[in-house]
């Protein structure tokens, strides 16, 4: 042992270096603590970035789901009001067939009593059938005005009718 001045120089050198590693240790320590407290942060952060992003997600998902079930209600809703219309259609096609049934025979009885019917009965029948015929004419005039309406409606609906374009993306073989 060295006497400086009266005072031993290794246990202070001991001294010294004990301090020097218990602060080098505290800072070692301290700057993990920070290190750690930051890593952290960036993880809460990186956390609440995926937690916002899952959100909007399932909202949209949730959006997406409700237009899908409003769409299919509205289509089923149109399935059902063909079916009724097309329901109501046979309907009327089969009562329509019917009262032709009838009037077919009706005719066949009247040409079988025109044969020998008097002249005045056969002008009067001709004058009842002209009648008849104008006004079936008149009838089916309307009927092939509003067939064309009809028609015409059907074509600017279609024209105005939103199309989407189907875009393919080809990819050049020649990139990785």
């Amino acid at each position: 042992m060295v006497l400086v001045e009266g005072r031993a120089v290794i246990p202070a050198l001991y001294t010294h270096l004990g301090a020097a590693a218990v602060a080098a240790t505290l800072a070692w320590q301290f700057q993990g603590a920070r290190l750690g407290a930051e890593l952290a942060e960036a993880r809460l952060e990186t956390t609440t970035q995926q937690l916002a992003t899952s959100t909007a997600q399932r909202a949209a998902d949730a959006r997406v789901r409700s237009a899908e079930q409003a769409m299919n209600t509205k289509y089923q809703g149109a399935l059902n009001a063909a079916r009724d219309r097309e329901a109501l259609l046979r309907r009327d096609r089969d009562q329509l067939l019917s009262v032709a049934d009838g009037l077919r025979e009706q005719s066949a009885d009247a040409a079988r009593r025109l044969a020998s019917a008097p002249p005045a009965a056969v002008l009067e029948y001709a004058y009842a059938l002209g009648v008849v015929f104008e006004d079936c004419r008149a009838a089916y005039g309307d009927l092939a005005a509003k067939a064309s309406g009809h028609a015409a409606d059907v074509q600017t609906l279609g024209g105005a009718w939103p199309v989407m374009q189907s875009t393919v993306l080809v990819q050049d073989s020649r990139e990785p």
